[in-house]
């Protein structure tokens, strides 16, 4: 049997909490920050954890059980 791969770009934009979940950034922090305010580029800024509907997905990129 071959071995199974971690998707790169998974591997780059996911990262295990000590407790076992998936965390990940969020979305829309990368260009034209001008017209976001000051509270919404804050709140972008920190991690989630990965919502429930997108867990089995990111767990076979990134070759977890």
């Amino acid at each position: 049997m071959p071995k199974v791969k971690t998707n790169p770009g998974a591997k780059k934009r996911f990262a295990l909490t000590g407790s076992g979940k998936i965390k990940r950034k969020h979305a829309y922090k990368s260009h034209i920050l001008t017209k976001k305010t000051k509270k919404q580029k804050r709140n972008l800024g920190h991690f989630t954890v990965l919502e429930k509907a997108d867990l089995q997905n990111v767990r076979k990129l990134l070759a977890l059980k």
